[in-house]
C-alpha cells in the first residue's frame, strides 16, 4: 500500500529546511534583541479554549477548526493559533505574578481545515509574540515594530503595515448600530456567511473576502472611538513614526478574531498572489480574564512562516541556505579508515562540521563528494601519510594542498 502525506500537509526536506531554519534563526534573534523569551504550549488544548478565547462567531471556530474527543470523551482541538495556548499558560502558570511584563515568544505549526494554496496550509507554521501585563501605547507599537523589522532583517521588500483601532466594546457597540444601518439593505445581497454574521457579530462582515467591494462606503470604526481610544491610537501612531515604521491606517481591518481592542495591525507585502497578508496581530484587554485569569491586558501578533517562504522564493532574496562543511576526510587504507574516524570525532568535538564516505568509494569519487557537499577542505590520508603521524589538507578553493601533522589539523583548519 502506497502511503502520502495529507492534504494541505508538506515534507520540508534537506535542502528546503535549511530555508526554514534561517528564518526561525532570524526570529529567535529578534526577540532576543527586543527581550522576549519562547514558550511552548501543548498542540492540543480543551475545544472551550478556542470557542471562548477567539470567538464564536470566527471562520477559525465556525468552519476550520480540527477537533476530536479523547478517550475519556472530553472535546479536545489542534491548535489553530497561538494566543489562546499561551493566555491559557500564563493563567495556569500564574506568570502574572512576575514583576515585569510578560514578553513572550512561540514558533511551530497550526491547525486550520483550510482548502489549501498558496501560503496556506491546513498544517502551517507560525512566529507569534505575546506581551502580557501593559496597557501602555508604547509596547503596542514595540511589538508592530518587532514584526516588521523582523521582515525587514529577512531581507523582504515592499513591506508595509496597516494599524486600525478596533476600540473598547463598547466603542464596537456604538459602532454597530451604525454599521447595522449601512448593511440592512443589503442583506439579500450578501454572501451567506455575511448574513448570519450579522445578527452575531456584524464588525466580522467587514472581515469578508467575498463581498470587499460592497463596503467601500461603510462607516469608519474610528468615528466612533471615544477619548480614551482615540488618544491611545494616536500615542501608538506616533511611536511607529518616530521609529520609521512604514505605515498606513486602514479603517476596515478588524482581523478574523473576536479578542481585539484597541490596537489591531497588519504586515502586508508583494509576491504571494491575491493573498498579501504576512501576519498581523493586536491588542487584547479582556482575552486573560476570559479564559479564567485576572483582568490583564495584552498584545500579540503572529507571522505566517509558509508565506514569508513564498515570498523570499518569489522575491529572490538571497537565503544562506547551505551551510558547507569545514572539512570532507578521505581515507586511502585500511589503517587510514580506522585513522580517520578517530580524527572526525576529534574534528567535530573541537566544532567543526566535518564529514567522510561510508560507501567504500575510490578517491576520485570521495573527491567528487566532497565539492558536493561544498567542503571547504579536504583531508587526504593514506598509509604513508599515516606512518608519518601527517596528513594532507587541501583547499577546495584555490587547490592549494599542505602537509600537517595530525596533531595540528584542528589548529591549521582554525
Amino acid at each position: 500500500m502506497a502511503f502520502q502525506k495529507p492534504t494541505g500537509t508538506q515534507d520540508l526536506l534537506p535542502g528546503v529546511v535549511e530555508r526554514w531554519q534561517f528564518v526561525e534563526d532570524k526570529a529567535r534573534d529578534i526577540c532576543r534583541r527586543f527581550n522576549y523569551r519562547e514558550i511552548r504550549t501543548p498542540l492540543f488544548e480543551q475545544t472551550s479554549l478556542f470557542v471562548r478565547g477567539v470567538g464564536e462567531t470566527t471562520d477559525i471556530v465556525e468552519k476550520e477548526m480540527y477537533t476530536f474527543e479523547d478517550k475519556s470523551g472530553r472535546s479536545m482541538t489542534l491548535r489553530p493559533e497561538g494566543t489562546a495556548g499561551v493566555v491559557r499558560s500564563y493563567v495556569e502558570n500564574k506568570l502574572y505574578g512576575e514583576p515585569d511584563v510578560s514578553k513572550l515568544y512561540y514558533i511551530g505549526p497550526m491547525f486550520r481545515y483550510e482548502r489549501p494554496q498558496a501560503g496556506r496550509q491546513r498544517q502551517f507554521h507560525q512566529f507569534g509574540i505575546e506581551a502580557l501585563g501593559s496597557v501602555d501605547p508604547a509596547i503596542d507599537a514595540e511589538a508592530i515594530s518587532l514584526g516588521y523589522q523582523f521582515c525587514i532583517d529577512l531581507g523582504l521588500k515592499g513591506v508595509k503595515v496597516e494599524v486600525n483601532s478596533v476600540g473598547t466594546p463598547a466603542v464596537r457597540a456604538a459602532y454597530r448600530e451604525k454599521l447595522l444601518q449601512f448593511l440592512t439593505p443589503m442583506k439579500d445581497s450578501l454572501c451567506k456567511d455575511c448574513q448570519s454574521r450579522m445578527e452575531r457579530n456584524p464588525l466580522r462582515v467587514l472581515d469578508c473576502k467575498v463581498d470587499q467591494d460592497k463596503f467601500t462606503d461603510a462607516p469608519s470604526i474610528l468615528d466612533s472611538l471615544d477619548e480614551e481610544c482615540e488618544t491611545h491610537f494616536n500615542q501608538v501612531k506616533a511611536y511607529l513614526t518616530e521609529m520609521n515604521v512604514d505605515y498606513d491606517v486602514n479603517p476596515r481591518l478588524v482581523r478574523g478574531l473576536d479578542y481585539y481592542t484597541h490596537t489591531a495591525f497588519e504586515y502586508k507585502a508583494a509576491g504571494i498572489g491575491a493573498i498579501d497578508t504576512v501576519g498581523g496581530g493586536g491588542r487584547y484587554n479582556g482575552l486573560v480574564a476570559d479564559v479564567g485569569g485576572p483582568d490583564q491586558p495584552g498584545i500579540g501578533l503572529a507571522i505566517g512562516l509558509e508565506r514569508i517562504q513564498l515570498i523570499l522564493e518569489n522575491q529572490e532574496v538571497d537565503v544562506e541556505a547551505y551551510k558547507p562543511i569545514d572539512v570532507y576526510f578521505v581515507a586511502l587504507g585500511e589503517a587510514a579508515e580506522k585513522e580517520i574516524t578517530k580524527q572526525l570525532y576529534l574534528l567535530r568535538q573541537a566544532g567543526f562540521v566535518a564529514e567522510r564516505d561510508y560507501l567504500g568509494r575510490k578517491m576520485k569519487a570521495q573527491m567528487k563528494s566532497a565539492d558536493r557537499m561544498q567542503a571547504r577542505f579536504t583531508a587526504i590520508l593514506g598509509d604513508d601519510e599515516l606512518s608519518r603521524g601527517e596528513i594532507a589538507l587541501k583547499s577546495m578553493e584555490s587547490g592549494e594542498q599542505k602537509t600537517v601533522k595530525l596533531t595540528d589539523l584542528a589548529k591549521e583548519l582554525k
